[in-house]
């Protein structure tokens, strides 16, 4: 019975991902798979004055090994997605996560606020002269390797973006509990860019910054790295994308220098 609806949502899902893209509704594709070894909670939330994707958006799980779609809205749009872990409902029914929570109380997010220790990728969907901008940060904190991948696309570079060394087993004691940022571990405006530190000659990277960018050098860890002209931050047009969760290094070529080489990886359908 469990199996037959299972199949019956599935096959809903591809119809309306059909019908979606044959009214121009939506525009761009997004794949999320899940190489962790435990169950995630996918959250996505659009920009401010953005539409909201497609259903399911952040109220399901994916179970080690699976993978699911969401569907951007056409026209200009921005968000940020993100994996949540070690998700449950306490006795009077919220719904809380050790990393990546939204703060909520239920399984779904309906706010840009996530709760720090999360490693989000943000896309900026034709907002840039019709390329779409993509990267991942830890400017959160860290907690899971994310790796993007653009599929059919064209102009800009359309390269992957992201990292996929293993951060967290090599977090500093004070940052620890999944990777914490320097700003949430010690509070230090120095740190957080505040107060008289608002400038990037103030606000300088700390050590444990420094210690992201060797190990994922094309993540985004520092407030003021310029993610206009960085290359981090990565340009293509009219693709839709793979994004993987605590990616594999032996399923993907790109590991180590993931924004110089094209994806050979499967497909993304």
């Amino acid at each position: 019975m469990a199996e037959t609806l299972s199949l019956a949502l599935g096959l809903l899902l591809v119809n309306a991902a059909i019908l979606l893209f044959s009214t121009g509704a939506y525009s761009t594709r997004l794949k999320l798979a899940n190489e962790c070894g435990y169950t995630i909670w996918p959250g996505i939330v659009s920009g401010r004055g953005k539409p909201p994707v497609s259903t399911p958006t952040t109220s399901f799980t994916l179970e080690p090994g699976e993978s699911a779609s969401i569907f951007i809205p056409a026209g200009p749009w921005s968000g940020q997605l993100w994996a949540r872990t070690l998700c449950s409902y306490d006795y009077t029914g919220r719904f809380t996560c050790l990393t990546g929570d939204c703060g909520t109380g239920s399984a779904e997010c309906s706010s840009a606020q996530t709760v720090p220790l999360v490693t989000v990728a943000e896309f900026n969907i034709s907002g840039n002269g019709g390329l779409d901008l993509y990267a991942v940060s830890s400017s959160l904190g860290y907690n899971l390797g994310i790796l993007v991948v653009p599929h059919g696309g064209s102009g800009g570079d359309c390269m992957a973006s992201g990292c996929v060394s293993d951060v967290e087993g090599g977090c500093k004691s004070e940052t620890s509990g999944a990777c914490n940022s320097t700003c949430f571990a010690f509070g230090a405006r120095k740190y957080c860019c505040s107060g008289g530190h608002t400038r990037p000659d103030t606000c300088k990277r700390s050590p444990y910054s420094l210690y992201f960018k060797s190990r994922c050098p094309y993540v985004f860890g520092y407030m003021y790295a310029d993610r206009r002209n960085d290359t981090r931050r990565v340009a293509c047009a009219s693709a839709d994308y793979a994004i993987t969760f605590c990616p594999h290094p032996s399923r993907h070529p790109v590991i180590g220098h993931p924004w110089l080489l094209p994806f050979t990886g499967p497909s993304i359908m």
